[in-house]
């Protein structure tokens, strides 16, 4: 499984239809939050995604519509009895935000606050994926995240495994590991029965920032690009002086790196409730786009290959 719950897909401002940015990936039942804006725990509760799994938390920056939703959430779940340290990850400030948070009202936390903190180029890495740290370009230091999923291996060719003499059994999986194996003395080698490697799974998510050149290049091929899109065409002088991008932007980059879907997100209140507009704009560049609503759920199936 690999699902994206947009928790909340406004701008700076909550309103009656989106709550300030925070989007749930859930990696095979491991969950990660990208951002946390303020409702983000009642968000989390509506859309059913659980919190006991939460492992990490991604900040892209310290605007408050990004991280005010943390507090909340931690009490929660330190209420709910939490024992499991979580961790949070984020630019330069992000150890002395982790130290107010424990601090934080007269309730002790049950569980320990890990505050990594990261610059751009740093690659976070886990069993089979990985999160790279991007630079990106906003009023105030800022990180984007692409989580990258290792190759997978080929696809295993059970008929030809069996006219080369292979039982089915323990061997097959051998094979598929990429062992050989002996069979009546002869030796079969994986590649022999085991196609090429194929790709795993690539979301990338900016927070806020202007199109830049290290969200293009990791962007290269992804499945899923959330982009920032708080504004239209005609407020361009407003995006680049408030350091955001407009659709129109988002999507010309999403061209650029042949993403196969594109998701907008970081909605201005102005056009909150009718977003029809940002979406024309980006569809005239770029067809495989939408724009993000609150408790909207994607999964992202794999790719036999690029």
């Amino acid at each position: 499984m690999l699902r994206v719950t947009f928790l909340g897909t406004g701008g700076s401002l909550p309103t009656p239809e989106r709550n300030p940015s925070a989007v749930m990936v859930n990696r095979e039942g491991e969950l990660m939050l990208f951002d946390c804006g303020e409702g983000t725990q009642q968000q989390m509760m509506r859309a059913k995604t659980g919190m006991k799994a939460l492992s990490s938390i991604f900040i892209s920056h310290f605007h408050a519509d990004h991280m005010l939703g943390i507090p909340g959430l931690i009490q929660t779940m330190s209420f709910h009895g939490r024992t499991e340290p979580l961790k949070i990850y984020g630019p330069h400030w992000v150890h002395e935000f982790a130290r107010i948070l424990s601090a934080l009202g007269y309730y002790k936390l049950r569980f320990e606050i890990d505050a990594i903190d990261l610059s751009p180029g740093d690659v976070i890495k886990r069993d089979d994926y990985s999160i790279m740290v991007l630079k990106t370009e906003h009023s105030i230091p800022s990180l984007g995240y692409a989580l990258v999923e290792n190759e997978r291996s080929g696809k295993f060719n059970r008929q030809k495994a069996i006219e080369l003499g292979v039982p089915p059994g323990p061997l097959f999986s051998k094979l598929h590991r990429g062992e050989s194996v002996e069979v009546n003395g002869k030796v079969i080698h994986s590649k022999d029965v085991v196609g090429a490697g194929r790709p795993g799974r690539k979301i990338v998510y900016t927070g806020d920032t202007r199109p830049c050149k290290a969200i293009l290049e990791a962007s290269k091929d992804a499945d899923l690009l959330i982009h920032d899109s708080t504004l239209a065409n005609d407020q361009q002088d407003w995006a680049i002086e408030s350091m955001h991008s407009t659709a129109k932007e988002a999507a010309v980059l999403a061209k650029e790196a042949n993403v196969l879907k594109l998701v907008l997100t970081h909605i201005s209140s102005r056009y909150s409730d009718d977003p029809s507009q940002l979406l024309k704009e980006a569809k005239e560049v770029f067809d495989k786009v939408i724009v993000a609503d609150d408790l909207m759920e994607l999964d992202i199936p794999y790719r036999d290959r690029t």
